[in-house]
Order: C-alpha cells, then sequence, then structure tokens
C-alpha cells in the first residue's frame, strides 16, 4: 500500500523554519530584478532564518530530511538568490535593470551573467561536496555559503555599489567556497551578537551613516580573514 510522502509526520519545527528561510530567499530572488538593495536585505533575513532552524533543530531535535532540506535551501538562498542579486545590482548600477537584458550592452551583459553564474556553481559544488564528504565534526573546508551571501549584500548596503569592485568580491567569494581552508563554527554568544546587527541592518540599513551594515561587514570580513587561524569556535 502506498503511503505517500507523509509530510506532516516526517517534518519537524526545524524543518517549517528551513522551509521559511527558502520561502525568504525565493522572494529576494524575485525582488533581485527590480530592487536589489531590498533583495540585499531579504538575503540577510534569510540568513537569519538559517540560524534559526539550526537552534530549534539542537532544542527540539530533526528529522531524517531535515539535512538535505537545509542543503537545497542553501542553495536557494545563498546561491541562487546572491547571484540574481548581483546581476540586479549590476545592472542597476549601469543603468539597464529597468530595460532589461536586451537594452544591455552585450559586455555589461556577458560580465554580470557570467559572475552570478559562477557564484550559483560554486555554492552548488560546495553544498554537494560538503554533503557528502564532510561529516559533522570535520573542519569545515571554504566558506560557509550563508557568509560568502552575506559578505556581499552587507557590502552593497554599505554603500559599496561601484561595478567592478562588486564583480571582483563576487569572484573571490565564490572562489572562497571551494578554498582547503577549514573555518570554525562561530560560538552561540558571537551568533547571537551578530545576529543583532544583522537584524539593525535589515531594518535601518542606512541609519547613522550605515553604521550597521558597516559593522557587520568589517564583522564577516573578520570572521573569513582571521577565522581559520584565529578563532576556536565550537
Amino acid at each position: 500500500m502506498d503511503e505517500g510522502l507523509r509530510v506532516r509526520e516526517r517534518l519537524g519545527v526545524a524543518d517549517v523554519v528551513t522551509l521559511a528561510n527558502a520561502t525568504i530567499g525565493i522572494a529576494a530572488a524575485v525582488v533581485a530584478l527590480s530592487d536589489p538593495s531590498l533583495a540585499a536585505r531579504l538575503v540577510l533575513l534569510a540568513a537569519i532564518a538559517d540560524a534559526l532552524d539550526g537552534i530549534v533543530a539542537r532544542t527540539m531535535g530533526s528529522t531524517a530530511v531535515g539535512p538535505l532540506l537545509d542543503s537545497v535551501t542553501d542553495v536557494v538562498s545563498f546561491g541562487a538568490t546572491p547571484a540574481l542579486f548581483v546581476y540586479g545590482a549590476a545592472a542597476a548600477e549601469w543603468g539597464w535593470l529597468a530595460d532589461g537584458p536586451f537594452a544591455a550592452p552585450p559586455m555589461e551583459l556577458a560580465v554580470a551573467l557570467a559572475v552570478a553564474s559562477v557564484f550559483v556553481i560554486m555554492s552548488l559544488l560546495r553544498t554537494a561536496l560538503y554533503s557528502e564528504f564532510v561529516g559533522p565534526d570535520e573542519n569545515r573546508p571554504g566558506i560557509q555559503n550563508t557568509l560568502g551571501a552575506t559578505i556581499l549584500v552587507t557590502a552593497y548596503l554599505a554603500g559599496l555599489t561601484h561595478v567592478p569592485t562588486l564583480l571582483a568580491a563576487s569572484v573571490l567569494l565564490s572562489l572562497a567556497m571551494v578554498a582547503p581552508v577549514p573555518y570554525p563554527k562561530l560560538l552561540a554568544r558571537d551568533a547571537s551578537v551578530l545576529g543583532v546587527v544583522q537584524a539593525g541592518a535589515i531594518i535601518a540599513p542606512a541609519a547613522y551613516g550605515r553604521l550597521l551594515p558597516r559593522a557587520l561587514l568589517v564583522a564577516a570580513m573578520a570572521y573569513m580573514l582571521l577565522g581559520p587561524r584565529y578563532y576556536w569556535g565550537e
């Protein structure tokens, strides 16, 4: 007898939070092609949801499908969506976002598409290799998809809108996702502090001279550059 997918029985509370993360990520992807700034804020909100599903899973337990669901959502919210954000931000700053790709200079369109493609491909590759070959207690090679996406969108909210710089940063972050550098997991205390700053950057990104996104960017960059050597993690 066919039992069906038994969705209600097989999903837990943490999985619902993960699905909320995916929903926010999809919303950000749609918005990225008309309002990159709003898309950037939604990516940060998805990152908060990503952190919350881990907390809920540790508190209330996880399900068999949880890790796979989390991996798929990572590719959506922190791979495909940031790639669309990069394309949208470049098109907006170059002045042809509203007119669409057929109005874009061919070289600008090609570069924007190429950089966006590299980001999503590296995110997908990192997620697949991590899921298959890295155990829960092993070192985490490469920067997390979430960290790469957070740095990218936070830089934009902090005022980094120069397209060549933004595109170069996207490529470097793409390569960092598959770099053979182990990254420690953030302590819950530090993650909580950053979460508060991140929430502030979502709510009021332009307040006090863009102070909150700039503070978040500095913290994220410090972890990316110094974390493998100086941060002890959990």
